[in-house]
């Protein structure tokens, strides 16, 4: 079932600028209750205000998604990618499509600050965790035997990788980028698993 605070993203996705009284129509609720829902959007990012004149008198807020809030609704922006992906898988060898996503990871990379190879390898763990917590993913590690277990809950890419599973090579360029060494991918969601999991095997650590 779609929740109210949903309906009012829909509406505003629809009909930007609207005003509370809109909303309150739209939706099917009273003023206060879309107020209320209102504030609690804008404290997450997924909605703004922008004052509006209507004549004479103080001038009223009228409400707009955010980007983070249009992000909300992929869905065409997810056909767009997948037929951009088809069009370029088409056009390109196996190796220079699945070398594009490998130039993407190490580029989303380079955000990283270059001190970040000087650190420890579990401090780069923790910046690794921190940073692809900022792209989207869920990413925890732990310590197995004399081996790390890096484990992805969440990828911003599935829905994408569903249709090109060579996305994936971004993710995992990205955490042997950070560590710089070489990880073993061992579970995929794309797959059918419930999680992505990697293998840091230390005896391939650069030295």
């Amino acid at each position: 079932m779609i929740s109210t605070r949903e309906k009012i993203l829909q509406v505003l996705l629809n009909n930007p600028l609207s005003t509370i009284n809109d909303l309150a129509e739209a939706v099917g609720i009273n003023p206060i209750s879309v107020r209320h829902h209102l504030t609690a959007l804008q404290v997450e990012g997924s909605v703004q205000a922008v004052e509006e004149r209507h004549g004479v008198g103080r001038p009223r807020l009228a409400y707009s998604l955010t980007d983070s809030g249009a992000e909300k609704f992929p869905t065409r922006y997810l056909n767009l990618t997948n037929l951009l992906l088809s069009q370029l898988k088409n056009r390109l060898s196996k190796t220079d499509f699945e070398n594009l996503f490998r130039h993407i990871g190490r580029e989303m990379t380079a955000q990283l600050p270059p001190k970040v190879r000087a650190k420890s390898l579990e401090e780069r763990l923790d910046i690794l965790a921190a940073f692809m917590t900022q792209q989207g993913f869920t990413l925890e590690w732990s310590k197995k035997g004399e081996n790390y277990e890096i484990t992805e809950l969440t990828c911003p890419f599935f829905h994408i990788g569903k249709h090109h599973p060579e996305v994936c090579t971004i993710d995992q360029t990205l955490i042997s980028t950070v560590l710089t060494a070489p990880v073993r991918k061992v579970q995929c969601l794309v797959d059918g698993d419930f999680q992505c999991s990697y293998i840091l095997e230390l005896s391939k650590m650069e030295n």
